[in-house]
């Protein structure tokens, strides 16, 4: 076990801090606190084990979860992954991108909009996919926000495509990062 020893600890400039020997260190009731760009002010994860899936070509949540950022200026760094089953349709395949409450935050990225693709072969042979996606969100709200995880099929007859597929489990982490 380590023990941390402080004899004495300065207070930052324009600070008035009494601690006494037990006491927390509060520095939220000292007054507004301003964090470093790049400091993770709060993380969120959201999971979800449940196989669900859908034939349908547009997109459907896997896994979803909700912020309330600090700061209009703060961004929101998203990750999300899963595993999925794609049929045997030859050509067919599973597209992925994060929603920001109704808004898809990949639109203008790509010509499809999609920050990530599980592929097909040409022979219609299954495809298992384990997309992980990653986006750095500047929603300028200090708002309560829902970001999800969500997948469609670029081909509607495609039939069986699953996410949290034999039992895995889907997630999605949302981290507040200071500017």
């Amino acid at each position: 076990m380590s023990k941390l020893e402080v004899k004495e600890l300065a207070a930052p400039s324009g600070f008035d801090l009494k601690i006494a020997a037990g006491e927390t260190l509060d520095l939220k009731s000292q007054g507004t606190v301003t964090m470093p760009a790049g400091a993770i002010l709060q993380v969120v994860q959201g999971t979800t084990g449940s196989q669900a899936g859908t034939s349908s070509n547009s997109y459907q949540t896997i896994v979803s979860a909700s912020i309330t950022p600090t700061s209009t200026s703060s961004k929101i760094l998203i990750k999300a992954s899963c595993t999925c089953y794609l049929g045997t349709n030859a050509g067919s395949r599973s597209e992925f991108t994060i929603f920001r409450d109704s808004t898809n935050v990949a639109t203008g990225i790509s010509s499809t909009s999609m920050l990530a693709m599980g592929g097909r072969s040409s022979d219609g042979s299954i495809t298992i996919s384990y997309p992980n996606v990653t986006k750095l969100d500047s929603p300028s709200s200090t708002s309560a926000i829902t970001y999800a995880f969500k997948a469609r099929n670029n081909d509607a007859s495609v039939g069986a495509f699953n996410w949290c597929w034999d039992n895995s489990v889907a997630e999605i982490t949302l981290m507040e990062v200071a500017q």
